[in-house]
């Protein structure tokens, strides 16, 4: 273990739950690497991941962004087109594009669409599924708005999602941010994902919630942050 994660590490109290607040400045205290960490919130939900009715999944607009450049790409057509290039989408078109990437491109982040063009794009499944790139009507990513939705992704809208083992992994910021700054994103989220919570959960809904850097410790926050009063 080296000196500066063996110091960080002294830093966090074993077994502790903490508040937002003073989570944020353990974070910030710990000694920092020699390039600017991504900050993170892991949950582990108490929900079965098996279960259909019970998926948790939804959006988030953080007030201060990821910290990092988004690549948006766009299928549309006509007028769409060129609302979506005037927006700031960085790759906008239709079957040209669907070509490229069945041929193994893959340089964006997010794929925005138009209704209308869905079943061309639904050919891009085993591209995109498995990298969580296919555009959802829930996710606000299948729309006629497509300017709309562009600037909302390039202004800090993301998307969680439940995975297999019943976590959700989302990056909220950059260790360089004020402190300010990542309270506010992790609150945003966290409200966001109480609620998120389906109606057929029952009882507990969040395990656990933890806080980390790039090369720093967990940091554990009280389950019930960013909860709702009764």
């Amino acid at each position: 273990m080296s000196k500066r994660t063996a110091a960080a590490q002294q830093l966090v109290e074993p077994g502790k739950r903490y508040g937002l607040k003073e989570a944020v400045s353990l974070l910030k205290k710990a000694p920092a690497p020699k390039f600017d960490e991504s900050v993170e919130i892991a949950i582990d939900l108490d929900v079965d991941p098996k279960q259909t009715d019970a998926t948790v999944r939804g959006t988030v607009v953080l007030p201060h962004g990821t910290g990092k450049s988004v690549k948006v790409l766009v299928f549309a057509k006509g007028e769409m087109e060129r609302a979506a290039k005037e927006a700031g989408a960085d790759h906008v078109g239709a079957e040209e594009l669907i070509e490229k990437i069945q041929g193994g491109w893959l340089d964006f982040d997010v794929v925005v669409s138009t209704p209308d063009l869905m079943k061309e794009v639904g050919k891009l499944g085993k591209f995109l599924g498995p990298r969580g790139l296919m555009p959802s009507p829930k996710a606000g990513t299948v729309t006629m708005d497509v300017a709309r939705a562009v600037k909302e992704v390039k202004g800090g809208k993301v998307e969680f999602k439940m995975d297999k083992q019943g976590d959700i992994h989302l990056g909220i910021g950059k260790r360089s941010f004020p402190e300010e700054a990542l309270e506010e994103n992790a609150h945003a989220l966290l409200t966001a994902l109480w609620k998120a919570k389906p109606a057929s959960v029952k009882g507990r809904y969040v395990r656990s919630v933890a806080l980390s850097s790039t090369m720093g410790p967990g940091i554990r926050l009280d389950p019930a942050e960013g909860k709702p009063e009764e």
